[in-house]
């Protein structure tokens, strides 16, 4: 069983086979977000802070940290991010950029085990970033393209995978601390993505034995009721087995279809997670007649018609 263990100063996450599917908060990211991206540049973390906290408390289980501002100090912006969110919230980070000196910077901060977000197959970004993970005793995303760009033929992507898992080994990076991304294409576009990709998540975790994770929303790109479909993909690919997804866990729908894929995996030990978000609460006056019935109130009037008397919390006759 391949497990995943990242952890901040004082929290752990787990990404694994038997365990439940890992949520990475998505939201801590500039990009197509012009007010974010400004208020970052100046300085201002006011919404970055806000961002952290509401996607725990919607149930993430760890975030994704990205800085990656045009023509900004992305390194300075990275690391302050950092040190802020770990001051705002106690799950785990992915620290996100495409910019190694970020990176770097990023895990110079970060108090824990990290999640460098990433690594492809290409040999100038797999001879800097590897040995940056090794010397942080990090793991590392491994993104299933190379220098021929992204291919459709999901066995090219298994083996620029396979590639990236044993490059990362001579690096001294152990294979669970290697969490592969096949590249999750829009359905919209190619119409079998979908099983295209539930193909290739079986052969990296049968053959390749390495948790997965993907950017989520990119399947229903472009297409109307996208969270209707991330309801239905989600838990598809949760059973074909993905163990991770950087999403939004603002989406509520969301949310519940990885919820509820943990419920039918077993992963959730006797629905305790599911019971516990999703039970209703008592109807009006319920919980009120249950606490009587505990302490012992008459629920009838006597049968002499005087008023019952006041609970005291004994069964027996006055005097007995």
């Amino acid at each position: 069983m391949t497990e995943t263990r990242l952890h901040s100063a004082t929290r752990e996450a787990v990404i694994g086979f038997e365990r439940p599917f890992t949520m990475i908060g998505e939201r801590i990211n500039p990009t197509g977000r012009k007010l974010l991206a400004a208020e970052m540049a100046a300085g201002d973390y006011s919404r970055v802070a806000a961002e952290a906290a509401a996607q725990v408390a919607a149930g993430a289980q760890m975030l994704d940290v990205n800085a990656g501002i045009p023509l900004a100090d992305e390194p300075r912006i990275l690391a302050e991010c950092i040190r802020l969110v770990q001051a705002t919230v106690d799950v785990p980070l992915s620290i996100d950029s495409s910019i190694v000196e970020a990176l770097e910077a990023g895990l110079a901060v970060y108090q824990g085990k990290a999640l460098v977000n990433s690594v492809t197959g290409e040999e100038e970004r797999l001879e800097r970033v590897l040995p940056l993970v090794k010397k942080h005793g990090a793991a590392v995303i491994a993104i299933s393209n190379d220098e021929t760009g992204i291919s459709e033929d999901p066995d090219v992507r298994f083996a620029v995978a396979k590639k990236i898992v044993e490059r990362a080994a001579d690096h001294g990076i152990k294979r669970e601390d290697v969490v592969v991304d096949p590249l999750v294409m829009p359905v919209g576009a190619l119409g079998d993505a979908g099983r295209q990709l539930i193909r290739l998540l079986r052969r990296l975790r049968e053959e390749l034995k390495v948790n997965t994770t993907c950017g989520a929303s990119n399947f229903s790109f472009g297409l109307p009721n996208r969270r209707g479909l991330a309801a239905a993909f989600l838990p598809t690919m949760i059973g074909a087995g993905m163990t991770s997804a950087i999403m939004n866990p603002l989406h509520e729908e969301d949310v519940r279809a990885v919820m509820g894929a943990n419920v039918v995996m077993g992963a959730d030990a006797n629905c305790a997670a599911w019971i516990a978000k999703y039970r209703e609460p008592p109807a009006e006056g319920e919980a009120n007649r249950r606490d009587g019935r505990r302490r012992g109130r008459p629920e009838r009037p006597r049968a002499d018609g005087a008023e019952p008397a006041a609970a005291t919390g004994e069964t027996g006759a006055a005097g007995a």
